[in-house]
């Protein structure tokens, strides 16, 4: 996208960067739907996974996007062009997060594991790609190591709980 800016109450134009948080948030949402697929019954090949974990991500960034465009309570019926892009730009990241795990489970696939094994390593990815942006979020915004070790162990029990609950589901 092009160089994405609002306006200021000083009426200062400023330029939105990517909302980080959304990319835990995403990551943790690409779990969701990896530990969702094949309940009682086979796991989705590599392949549909991929489609499912973007276009689950995709579903979710335009949710955010509009859900971001109707709290500002515009009285206009369409907002601006340059809200509409600013608020896609925000929301990006919950995109992005989906990639990671996606791309594992077709390398999963090319390396020769089954579809329960693409699926594993790719909850394995978007777990480990929410701590990481869970703990670079608490970073960035200057975290000392209390909360940053904090910030480590909640995202891993989040992580754990969809671990189980995929391993529940999964026999």
């Amino acid at each position: 996208m092009g160089d994405e800016s609002t306006v200021d109450a000083a009426g200062a134009s400023r330029r939105e960067p990517p909302d980080a948080a959304g990319a835990v948030y995403g990551s943790l949402l690409a779990a969701s739907v990896v530990a969702g697929t094949g309940p009682g019954q086979q796991p989705p090949h590599p392949g549909q996974l991929m489609v499912l974990l973007l276009a689950t991500g995709v579903v979710f960034w335009l949710a955010h996007v509009y859900a971001q465009l109707a709290a500002e309570h515009s009285t206009q019926a369409v907002p601006p062009l340059h809200r509409i892009r600013a608020a896609a730009r925000r929301e990006w990241p919950l995109v992005q997060a989906a990639v990671p795990p996606a791309a594992a489970a077709g390398i999963g696939a090319l390396a020769g594991l089954s579809d329960s094994g693409a699926a594993w390593l790719a909850l394995a990815v978007a777990v480990g790609s929410q701590l990481g942006w869970a703990l670079y979020v608490a970073a960035k915004g200057g975290a000392t190591w209390a909360r940053l070790i904090a910030a480590g162990v909640v995202n891993l029990l989040l992580g754990l709980v969809i671990v189980l609950l995929k391993a529940a589901l999964s026999h």
